[in-house]
């Protein structure tokens, strides 16, 4: 009986082994089917393709380029999405400073990793990445030691239109392309279940709106503004109502009031209506803002309680910076705090990653070809509005 025993235990045992080498076959299998299909030059740089501004006035033009070789801690990601961010408009138009072009942008990427280097740990052939709106720091000063990466002392680089001074200060270029080379610090591994053709937005507008979100630590019957529904606005509305937060929207138009219902907002003022403003002073806990253009902060801090907390997300142009009244920031919203927020560091990405991957919290995304005219008519929706709630550039289609 006992070695009847024994025999079947070995032989089961046998089994589960077999199987276990047939599966690791399997992912061996599928790793393998993963070909990359760039080609390097003479000097091991990257050959690449992507769509570019030509000039100021969001002119595109489908460009070949080339990425720096594939160091020993570098991995190659074939770009599957990229999602298109106001930020990218504000750059190409030259909002927030000059600009050189031709400039391929985009910072929200997705995609399959097809080559790592020889010391590339964290990654494997196969594996999906994506990288956010930064692809370089100098790791040693005190931000970076504290996992915001964002913050660097020492200057961030960030995924376009910066000078990469850790590869020859050649300009970064972005995800509007078929392909990056990046750090495997700096990117971000895709959960196998994730949806992919929504995963590119959470890497910009995904973290963005989390960060803030962790910092004033949100929670059940917390009550919560949210300025600007747009493609920050509306993830900002999901995480919190994950949360068990009482969310209220404003934005300009009536337009997105049933969108928000949808999400779980409690409420939606249209600031552009009077009646819709009334009887809001000192109500809320928190506000985040998204808003892209010259707005009234000394209204939206009036609308918190005393000792309450608004953060700034939203950038505008230059020229339309808003400003803080200082006589009402004293006397009428006194023991009021506001403070901004950059994105987040490569630890908190991570974790929003799969923190929304999880919880099935995605961005709401209208698919595009990679095609210049239709990136030229995707920029005009998000400058009018009329996009819910972000573009996503299908990088397959790009000829």
């Amino acid at each position: 009986m006992f070695k009847k025993t024994l025999i079947i235990v070995i032989t089961v045992f046998a089994l589960i082994g077999c199987n276990n080498n047939q599966n690791n076959e399997q992912i061996n299998a599928s790793q393998n089917d993963v070909v990359n299909p760039f080609t390097t030059n003479a000097n091991g740089r990257v050959n690449s393709k992507g769509i570019a501004a030509v000039s100021i006035n969001m002119n595109f033009a489908t460009i070949e380029f080339t990425r720096h070789p594939v160091g020993e801690n570098d991995i190659l990601i074939e770009i599957l999405y990229a999602g298109i961010c106001h930020s990218d408009i504000h750059s190409i138009n030259g909002d927030w400073g000059n600009s050189s072009y031709p400039l391929v942008v985009g910072h929200e990427i997705a995609g399959r990793v097809v080559q790592v280097g020889s010391a590339v740990t964290k990654f494997k052939v196969g594996d999906y990445a994506g990288v956010g709106c930064m692809v370089n720091s100098c790791g040693e000063c005190v931000n970076c030691l504290n996992n915001q990466e964002q913050y660097c002392l020492n200057g961030t680089i960030f995924t376009y239109g910066n000078v990469d001074r850790f590869h020859d200060n050649e300009i970064s270029q972005g995800g509007y392309s078929d392909n990056i080379v990046v750090s495997e610090k700096f990117a971000i591994l895709i959960p196998s279940n994730a949806q992919m053709e929504k995963v590119a937005p959470l890497l910009c507008a995904g973290v963005t709106t989390y960060s803030p979100i962790q910092v004033m630590k949100i929670k059940s019957g917390d009550k919560l503004g949210v300025a600007g529904f747009g493609g920050l606005g509306h993830m900002a509305v999901q995480y919190a109502v994950k949360l068990g937060a009482e969310v209220t929207v404003f934005d300009i138009t009536e337009d997105k009031r049933e969108d928000a219902s949808n999400m779980g907002a409690v409420k939606y003022v249209n600031v552009n209506n009077p009646s819709d403003l009334q009887n809001l002073g000192d109500t809320l806990d928190y506000i985040i803002s998204t808003i892209p253009a010259r707005y009234d902060l000394n209204m939206y801090l009036s609308i918190l309680k005393r000792n309450g907390q608004m953060a700034i997300l939203g950038i505008p142009p230059a020229n339309q910076m808003p400003s803080i009244n200082v006589v009402d920031l004293i006397m009428r919203n006194g023991s009021r705090k506001i403070f901004g927020s950059a994105i987040g560091g490569i630890k908190e990405t991570q974790e929003m990653l799969d923190y929304s991957v999880a919880n099935d919290i995605y961005p709401e995304v209208e698919i595009i070809n990679a095609e210049p005219r239709a990136v030229e008519e995707a920029y005009r929706n998000v400058i009018d509005g009329k996009v819910k709630f972000r573009y996503v550039i299908d990088m397959k289609t790009l000829n």
